[in-house]
Order: C-alpha cells, then structure tokens, then sequence
C-alpha cells in the first residue's frame, strides 16, 4: 500500500477515529485504524467491536492498492507534529508503516488488516425513514437524562420508540424522564436502545449530510457519502415509561425562559440544590444549603388558586431549560413533594422532587 494525501485532511479524519479505539489495551487490533487503498481512494475505518466509524478520503495521489493497520494514537500524535503538507505513507516488507514529509520519517509497528472486525453489511438491514437533523435534535434533549453505569444497561442509552403514529426519544437517569417526540407516517412499529455514547458521537457526526439510517436486531447504521457509522445497540428492555407520564395536571404555569434561569442561578452560585415556591403573585427561590443564604423574587401573576413549591437539583432545571426553543414554557403540576412537568413544544421532561418535610 502506497499514497500521498494532504496532511490536514488526514489529520482530520484520524483525530475523529479516536473516540473508536480500544485504548485501553494496545496490543489488541481494535487499538488500530484500519487503512486501506482502493482504486482511487483510501479507506479509513476505527472500532472497539460496539462502535465504530468509516470514512472514505478521495483526494488522494501517487497510490498502490493494499491494506495496513497502525495504532490510532501513536498516528495522530505523529500527524500533529507535521507542518501543513502532503504527507506520504507506505508499507514495508518488514511489516511497518512509513509515514514520510519532508526530511522527517516515523516507522510504525503493524498488525494484520484481515484480522480487522468487519462491519455490519447494509443489504441485511432496515430502513428508518427519519430526517437526521430531526434525529440529532432529539438526541440532544434526551442526553442530558441518559444514565451512567447504571446496573440496568439498558437505562445507558436512548430509546427510539417507533410508534404508529409518532417516534418517541425517551431517556431517564431514575430522577428524571425526558422525552422527544417526532411524528411517524412511514416507519414499522420498534424499540432501538443506543448507548449514550454512540448518541453523543451521532450528535458530533453528521450534521446536515444526506444519510441513510439502518437497523437491525443487533445495530445501528448511519451513512452519508463518505461516512460510515455503527453502533451495537443494546439488548434490553427499556423500562415502561409511559406510566410515568401523567394523565392529568391540577395546575398548568406559562413561565418566562430566560427570567426562570436567570433567577435559578443568581441562589446556585454556592449549592445546586434549591427551592422554589410559587403563589398568586410570585416565585420565590431559595438555596437549600444549610451553611449560606441565597434568595431571590420573580414578581409574576401566575392565577393559581393555592400555594405550591418544588425542591430539585437546579442541573435538572437547567438541562432542560437549555433546550428550550421558545420566549416561555409550560410547568405542570399536582401538589408539592410530587414530579413535576416541564414542556416545551414536542419535548418535556418529567422529574422527581427532593422530598422536604412540610
């Protein structure tokens, strides 16, 4: 194998490798970026056997067909160092990969490419029917609620709930329950659970690129032109969590976004933990650290019959707030030391209080 590519572009392409590799063992394979040269391109491929990703690079010159594979971190930190120019690389007899500019020269240890993990092949899958900047956008107000190194796995990704009529984007981390929904006129009726790190690396991949989403018991599949990504999806059965969704609402509030955050984080500065509580004329919120004071008034009509406050993680306040589209947003509620609603337009996220004595 044999090619002369630009050192940039390479660069590029090997650094968005590295959330793929194995890194934690560099004796095994999946701590190697595959290359390989066909016809007029060269073909980049990283995975850690549940994620993976491939990309095709056209602009290449001065080639020779073949394969090779080289450790994806010591690559990179040799790309990095290089100036601004083409860059050659080849194998050797002696079973190493020369990477070549200038007077510079690094050789690097390989492994056999035929032993490289293959990736899931297209014609077996299903087709999902979905927008990717939809996609990406759902998967962005859901993140925040994915769960990490919870015992029940399946609570560490997504759920794609693929209904007759709607698409649901549902995670929880047990305190909270955001859900995003997406209106559904083609696609068959499935339950997808993406492990939260495949969401995040979807989310950085493509952004308005025309793709294909594929699936199949066992994967994900997302490809643009010269973009390949994978994800093993994880095998299990998402909690139930239409139950927790409430049927009815006593009190229904229209609150201003940016006067809402602002006032959260005027009392957190210090804690994250506070209280807010609403009545006719007002919101009031206070810290709940026991060793400071931090308070604060929103003076608004709210019309409610009766008085009422949550306590909460003010993060949880935050994440959502953060996706908000719209000047204000809807809170739901029942009675104090009961979930609450939060919604804005297709999203809302439900979440439970901190319990205080009354």
């Amino acid at each position: 194998m044999k090619l002369i590519v630009n050192k940039s572009l390479f660069e590029n392409v090997i650094s968005s490798m590295q959330p793929f590799l194995d890194k934690k063992d560099a004796s095994s394979i999946t701590s190697h970026v595959y290359l390989e040269v066909s016809q007029d391109s060269l073909i980049i491929k990283s995975t850690d056997y549940e994620i993976g990703l491939k990309v095709v690079i056209n602009d290449i010159t001065d080639f020779t067909n073949g394969k090779a594979t080289v450790n994806g971190v010591n690559l990179l930190g040799i790309i990095r160092r290089l100036k601004n120019d083409n860059i050659s690389i080849q194998t050797l007899e002696n079973g190493q990969l020369e990477i070549k500019q200038s007077r510079s020269n690094f050789k690097l240890p390989m492994y056999n490419p035929e032993e490289f993990p293959q990736f899931p092949q297209m014609q077996q899958l299903n087709k999902l029917d979905i927008n990717i900047v939809n996609i990406i956008n759902s998967m962005k107000k859901i993140t925040p609620s994915i769960d990490n190194n919870n015992p029940k796995y399946e609570l560490n990704g997504a759920l794609i709930d693929i209904k007759e009529s709607k698409i649901n984007f549902v995670s929880t981390d047990t305190r909270r329950l955001s859900v995003a929904q997406l209106n559904n006129t083609t696609n068959a009726q499935a339950q997808l659970i993406i492990p939260k790190k495949a969401v995040i690396e979807i989310s950085k991949i493509f952004l308005n690129d025309e793709i294909t989403v594929s699936y199949d018991e066992t994967n994900l599949v997302v490809n643009s032109s010269h973009v390949q990504f994978f994800t093993k999806l994880i095998n299990g059965k998402f909690p139930d969590y239409q139950r927790i969704i409430p049927t009815s609402l006593k009190f229904n509030l229209h609150i201003p976004k940016d006067e809402f955050i602002e006032s959260i984080k005027l009392v957190t500065s210090l804690f994250a933990n506070i209280k807010i509580s609403f009545s006719n004329d007002k919101i009031v919120f206070e810290s709940l650290d026991e060793e400071s004071e931090a308070k604060t008034q929103l003076d608004i009509g709210l019309s409610i019959s009766e008085d009422f406050y949550i306590a909460v993680n003010s993060k949880y306040l935050l994440d959502f707030l953060s996706q908000v589209n719209h000047e204000t947003f809807k809170l739901g509620f029942n009675s104090s030391n009961l979930p609450f609603y939060l919604e804005d337009d297709k999203f809302f996220t439900i979440i439970m209080p901190i319990i205080l004595e009354k």
